[in-house]
Formats: C-alpha cells, structure tokens, sequence
C-alpha cells in the first residue's frame, strides 16, 4: 500500500492545490475537512500508512492545535506541518511546542510547501532508520519496525507473531535476499527473550573442519591448534536466541550434535568431560528445499523435523510489490545519510519502475539498487536515469539513444554500464538533450553539460575534434570527463 499525505482542512481549494504538489512526490492523499474527521482517519484502517500530516490551524469545531495535541504525543505518530492564513510568532511557537516539524503561512508558494514536505519526510525516514538500528543493536525490534504493509506479508507477520509469544523452533523458508534474519530479529524482540543475546551463525560460511569446535566449543588442547578453551555460539546464545542461516548447509556429524542439544538442552564441546546445559531459543533459516535435501539424505530427516515445528515461508519480493516504494524511501534515507548526498525524494515515475521490475535478487537487490542510485544522483531527487539497468528491462520505461547511437550503436560507457543521455523530440523530429525533467522542473546545468559530452562520446569522434565542437580545451575536456566519471566506450 502506497503510503499517504493527509490533508486536514476545511477549504476544498486547499486539497486541490495540496494534492497537486503531493502527487509529484510520489505520495497519495488522503482529505479530512474536520479535526474529528482527522482523528478517525489517523485511528482507523489507514493509520500505517499516513506518512505525513498537513493540519490546517483555523478549523470549525475541533480546531487544528488541538488535533496536533492528540497526535504528537502518539508513539508512531506521522509528522505534522502546521499551517494557517493568521500567521504569527506566538502561533509558530505554540504549534512546535505541541510537536509541529514546521510551520508555513497561507498562502505559501508551491515551492515552499515542497520543500517543507520533503524536509518533514526526510527527517522522519532518518529518525526511524536510526530507532531501526537502536534497536537492532539492543536486541528489541519488532514486526512494527519492518517494511511488511504488502497483502502477501501478513501472514508473516500474523505466523511471527505467534511465534514470538512461545519459544517454539521455527524455521524461516524463502529465497535468498528476502530478509529471513531481520523476520527471525523480529521474533526475539516480540518476545520474552528481548534485549538479549541474538548470535548469527551462517552454517555455509564455516569451514567444515571447524563446525563442531565454532558451534559447541572446545577445552584447550582439545586439537592440534587449541591453545586456548573456546565458547561456542550455543553458550553464546545461552538466555537468548540463536539464529543458524543456511541450516541446510551443516555437516550430518554436526546435525547429530545439534539434535541432541534440542532435545536434551545440552552441548559437548569438543574435548570437555561432561556435557553443558544451555538455554537457548532457535531459529533457523534456509534459501533450500529442506524436503529434497532429507530425500537426498543431505539432512537427517529427524532433525529436519525437530526444526520444522513451526515454518515461516517468507514470500519473494516480486509477490509483494506492494512494499517495494517504501522499502526504497528507506534505503534512501539510510544511504543519503551514509554518503552524505543531498537526495531526499524518489520521482514517482521511478517508483513506478521500481514497483514494476520483478527484483530476482529480492529485497537486497532493492538496497543495492539503491546504494547505486543515490551514489550517482546530482540533485535533491532520484529520477528513472539513475536506474538505468532495471528501466532497459521494463517496457515504457527505455532510455532513448542519441542520433550518434543509432548511427553506430556506441553507448557511453560509466563504469561497466551504459548511460545515455536524456533526449527530446526538436525541429524537423532531430533528437535534442531534455531542458526539463519528467516533472516539469529545469534541470541543473551540470546534468545537461554531462550529457553533451556522453553524446559526443556516443560517436566516437576524436577527442580534439569533440574538445573543439564543444568550444573547451582538450585538457577542460578531459578533466570534465573526470568529474562527470565518463569514459568513452572501448574500440
């Protein structure tokens, strides 16, 4: 579900010319026309999926200061911009006291209102990006801090929930990338075991010769090698939750050992005199048909089913598209914070791409994708350009070429991938670089600049004679290249 702007004011004028600017964010709206309209909204089916609250001052009836006094104080609440045609500094104070983001007078440009919202939204995104990692560092996140709002992810949620109320195993089923740790995270935060130990074992990534001593432990000269005694993950989980990604991959010796210590409650490390109880919860996960692997005799059949008291299959992205635009609203904050970028908001027509590409790689393709994007963004707003891969895959969305590569099928090469210039319709039906986005805004110079050179990189002309069309110097020439990260296309 598209996440929503609501729009709280008794002027319907207002809601157009909001809903207009909202729109080229790439957000819905939803409109109330009363504080007591507003709160049922905000306490009714949508309440997930309002992300913004823009709350008009002077209301009849229940007026807007004290809609924003029964909405800041909520937990989750969406941020709120006040505004009001009766404008002064008592109100703004009043307002951010009562837990307004920002404040603007009517009637306020489009601009203004624009960059308000984007501010609000951004903020919000970095303050749940970093509770996010609070508290996935404290052991205490759950089901509410994750991107599940898609049909297809509410029987997780439903299933992990349940889950988290006993200390029953659970094994989590589903493609790689689709995030079965952050499920199995959840879990533990949802249940008596939060805020302490969460310890990760990928059984793929151990050496098979050291399984036994990684997970149980060992006494000191145990082996050739052991010069000091060693915890295993399973005493470092002791009170808490551990979590075996890639189950399928442990060795049968190992899977002997691990039946036991779920039946039992006790380990051996390697070497020791007696066996040691621990107290553990466990959570498993696997990208790999489990029943094949029992059939092929990869996985004792008991074990498997001592793991599989309580599956979770988790559904590919591609079957829950509908997370997609928020998911990528996230790892926009995340990484704009991270590489200290000015990009603060995705077009809608590139949420729209990203929303229609099937995403094989789930949703860590997803956080790539937008690693990428945001690295090679210029400006304030991620538009399909910085998708360039995923836009050549999905019809309507295909760049067009330049009248150099059509001639000689020459892209311009930035990295290992092509980028073609943006491209309009001029003249006589010539091919001419776009003055204006797809929303109708200028675009910066530099981004026009950089795309004169890719098109006379497109056709392999001569550096010198490229330098001289483009009325620079050679040495200009080469270091714009450098700026710009372009190289011409390998003969």
């Amino acid at each position: 579900m598209a996440k929503l702007v609501l729009i709280i004011d008794d002027d319907p004028a207002q809601h157009r010319v909001l809903a207009e600017i909202i729109r080229r964010l790439g957000y819905g709206t939803r409109t109330a026309q009363s504080g007591e309209q507003a709160l049922q909204i905000l306490s009714g089916s949508d309440q997930g999926s309002i992300a913004l609250v823009l709350l008009d001052l002077v209301m009849p009836g229940m007026d807007g200061m004290e809609v924003l006094r029964r909405i800041a104080p909520s937990p989750g609440s969406p941020p709120v911009i006040v505004q009001t045609a009766h404008g002064s500094i008592d109100a703004a104070i009043a307002a951010m006291r009562a837990g307004a983001v920002d404040f603007v007078v009517k009637p306020t440009s489009a601009e203004r209102l624009e960059v308000s919202i984007k501010s609000a939204l951004k903020i919000e995104a970095l303050q749940g990006e970093i509770s996010r990692i609070k508290k996935k560092a404290e052991g205490v996140l759950n089901f509410a801090d994750l991107v599940l709002r898609a049909d297809a992810m509410q029987r997780v949620l439903a299933l992990g929930r349940r889950a988290a109320a006993s200390s029953i195993p659970v094994l989590i089923e589903g493609e790689s990338g689709v995030g079965k740790e952050l499920i199995a995270r959840a879990i533990q935060g949802e249940s008596e075991r939060r805020s302490r130990p969460f310890v990760v074992v990928n059984c793929g990534a151990i050496p098979e010769n050291l399984v036994e001593s990684i997970l149980f432990g060992h006494e000191r000269g145990s082996f050739t090698g052991a010069v000091d005694k060693r915890i295993g993950k399973f005493q470092e989980a002791d009170g808490g939750t551990l979590f075996l990604d890639e189950i399928g991959e442990l060795p049968l010796d190992a899977q002997v050992k691990l039946l036991r210590a779920l039946h039992d409650g006790e380990i051996d490390p390697v070497g020791a005199k007696r066996p040691i109880r621990v107290n553990f919860r466990l959570i498993s996960a696997s990208n790999r048909d489990m029943i094949q692997l029992v059939k092929d005799g990869k996985f004792r059949e008991d074990l498997y089913y001592r793991l599989n008291v309580f599956p979770i299959w988790v559904p590919p992205l591609r079957d829950r598209l509908g997370d997609v635009p928020e998911l990528a609203r996230h790892f926009l904050a995340r990484f704009a914070a991270e590489e200290g970028r000015r990009v603060n908001v995705i077009s809608a027509q590139a949420l729209d791409l990203l929303a229609r590409y099937p995403w094989p790689g789930n949703v860590r393709q997803l956080e790539n994708a937008m690693f990428r994007a945001v690295v090679l963004s210029d400006g304030y707003e991620l538009t399909v350009n910085e998708f360039p891969q995923i836009a050549a895959q999905i019809d309507g969305f295909g760049v067009a070429k330049t009248p150099a590569q059509i001639a000689t099928s020459s892209p311009v090469m930035l990295g290992a991938e092509r980028i073609v210039p943006k491209m309009i319709t001029v003249g006589n039906g010539g091919l001419g670089i776009a003055a204006f986005t797809d929303q109708g805004e200028l675009r910066p110079l530099k981004a026009m600049e950089a795309d004169m050179i890719r098109l006379g990189l497109g056709g392999r002309r001569a550096m010198t004679e490229l330098a001289k069309q483009l009325g620079i110097g050679r040495s200009t020439l080469y270091r714009k290249m450098r700026e710009f990260g372009l190289a011409a296309h390998p003969t």
